[in-house]
């Protein structure tokens, strides 16, 4: 069976060659073309079920380790981060216009990325893909009937006693002031909640945080709408799609010490806050990617995507796989590593497997929501912001990026048939909440009423006299194809996962009961604690070291790294977590 490219178009060939070859013995169309001799305890054949941000993760990892790897995927490599041509759309020697899942996005705290990137080499590049990522300056907030708010991607470094709490809260309340879009009062609660978890202990964070909702925790009945607009919902809806009213406030709280201490440059390995790739992602990164892993060994098998884990003895002993024709084949490895979403993990834990390893079955406790992207394809340049723009107040929290001010080269002249100029990029984060135009949900829209409804919000929102954007300017536009229509109502192919208050408990660990199987994915308990793909590439390298272990392997295991905790203020988390065990509140709650 041949390597696929990345285009929908190779993808597509490649699944025909796969009918092809569909009469040929099971095992012989699934499993690895060679079986080296085993230099590690318990072999050194790996499938890895998923060939998404965790899956090519866990492949590059395993194969510069001497494992042959080979990544079984059903539709195209890179997952939710990939690039999604507009199919049809190009002309005269160009590329179909480039669409994705949602636009990308690079904080500078994010520390295994770009550790992956150096090591993917892309021509001219001192330091590989890792070189394609640019800065945004600007971080625009645009508010209906008020004027936009439009903040520097980072602020000058604190005073040096910043770590004293009440220099803290001084220090974040003139960060997070916002123009006096928030009462000083309701402003005063928000910081006083955030330095309360800065100092709070590993404990408290654990019990207390982890089941609070992050509405709970910032008292938003009663309060403002510019409270609730950006510092209850903006900071949970339009940046991880998340209901404020559901998810962790142990989650959003490591989020937002992540984005403070970035942001006030307190950390020197932190890169810059806000960073975006030079070209589409696949361009940019995926496709250089697979190439590297192809040329170090790693085989692809495209098309094809895990049903069933057979089991016996205590161990994993093949992997039942199937392509779109409903051809059938079993895989048959050392070692598996399941780098599914969760959403798809959970149909593979059969009563054998949880019988092996009850906790899986917490998993099917996770909750999944949509967060998903629209492109508008423009006749001019569009460059609303340097950077991301927020639509506070959007019914369908929107957040957006004008790319082509960001990508090399000329817009035109690469993509489409000459007349677009730049690619508006939309995330819709809320898809339960009606709309301004129709009265409907996302979820209840056609594909043409959201393009028409998620222009509608923006443009609500942009009303500011400027004519940052105007309809007569659209080419065209491109919806995910994740979203699918029927005759049962609207489905998402490609859900995230939302860190509801309490589900830490129902996440595993990379490492599972099984010997021979390890999960990664963005649902696996990582440091960075949020379904990103920073999270998936650190559960991918915690899926490795684990099995680096298990094979008895003396090469080292991944680079793992841990968000910046800074030592000066572990004195009052250490305080703090006394008063924990003791029963007493935080010293600052009120």
């Amino acid at each position: 069976m041949s390597d696929a490219h990345l285009s929908r178009r190779a993808v597509l060939t490649a699944l025909g060659a796969l009918g092809a070859v569909a009469a040929l013995p099971p095992t012989a169309a699934a499993r690895p073309a060679r079986r080296s001799p085993a230099v590690h305890a318990g072999g050194r054949r790996v499938a890895v079920l998923g060939g998404g941000m965790a899956g090519l993760t866990a492949a590059h990892e395993l194969v510069e380790r001497g494992f042959d790897v080979t990544v079984f995927e059903p539709s195209a490599l890179g997952g939710k981060a990939r690039s999604i041509p507009s199919p049809g759309t190009g002309a005269g020697g160009r590329l179909d216009l480039p669409g994705e899942h949602g636009f990308r996005f690079f904080p500078g705290f994010y520390q295994h990325i770009p550790d992956t990137m150096r090591r993917i080499p892309f021509p001219g590049n001192p330091n590989g893909v890792f070189d394609n990522l640019v800065a945004g300056h600007a971080f625009r907030m645009a508010i209906p009937g008020a004027p936009d708010l439009t903040a520097p991607a980072s602020i000058a470094p604190p005073r040096f006693d910043i770590y004293d709490p009440l220099t803290l809260q001084e220090s974040l309340s003139a960060a997070f002031s916002l123009g006096g879009a928030i009462p000083a009062d309701e402003l005063g609660v928000f910081v006083r909640k955030l330095v309360m978890f800065l100092t709070s202990s590993i404990e408290r964070r654990n019990g207390q945080w982890e089941n609070e909702t992050w509405a709970q925790t910032l008292e938003a009945e009663g309060k403002s709408q510019g409270y609730r607009d950006i510092l209850v919902s903006a900071l949970t809806r339009q940046l991880v799609a998340a209901r404020p009213q559901t998810v962790s406030t142990r989650t959003i709280g490591i989020m937002g010490q992540a984005f403070v201490w970035n942001a006030m440059g307190v950390v020197p390995q932190y890169g810059h806050l806000d960073r975006v790739l030079s070209a589409p992602t696949n361009e940019a990164w995926i496709d250089p990617w697979a190439q590297l892993l192809r040329e170090l060994g790693v085989k692809f098998e495209m098309g094809w995507g895990a049903e069933a884990l057979e089991v016996s003895g205590g161990r994993i002993t093949g992997a039942r796989v199937t392509d779109r024709s409903g051809a059938r084949a079993t895989v048959d490895a050392d070692w598996y590593v399941a780098a599914m979403p969760a959403e798809r993990a959970v149909s593979l834990w059969s009563p054998q497997i949880l019988a092996l390893d009850p906790h899986l079955e917490a998993m099917n406790e996770l909750v999944t929501d949509w967060m998903v992207g629209i492109q508008y394809f423009l006749r001019r340049p569009t460059p609303i912001a340097a950077g991301h723009v927020a639509y506070l107040g959007s019914p369908w929290a929107l957040t957006s990026i004008s790319q082509a001010q960001f990508w090399r080269g000329d817009f035109a002249a690469r993509y489409g048939d000459g007349s677009a100029h730049d690619c508006l990029s939309v995330d819709i984060s809320d898809w339960d909440t009606p709309g301004i135009l129709y009265g409907k949900t996302a979820k209840q829209c056609t594909a043409e009423e959201i393009a028409r409804e998620t222009w509608a919000q923006m443009a609500a929102c942009l009303e500011d006299g400027t004519g940052a954007i105007d309809e007569n300017d659209i080419v065209s536009w491109f919806l995910d194809p994740g979203v699918r229509w029927g005759p049962g109502g609207n489905r998402n192919d490609t859900p995230l996962l939302i860190n509801t208050a309490g589900s830490l408990a129902h996440r595993p660990e990379a490492r599972t009961a099984i010997p021979n199987l390890f999960l990664a994915g963005d649902y696996v308990r990582t440091d960075i604690d949020l379904a990103t793909m920073e999270g998936a590439n650190e559960s991918a390298r915690a899926a490795v070291g684990a099995l680096l272990e298990a094979a008895g392997s003396s090469a080292p295991p991944p680079a793992q790294y841990r968000l910046h905790e800074p030592p000066e203020l572990e004195p009052l988390r250490r305080a703090d977590a006394d008063r924990y065990r003791a029963g007493l509140p935080h010293m600052l709650a009120v």
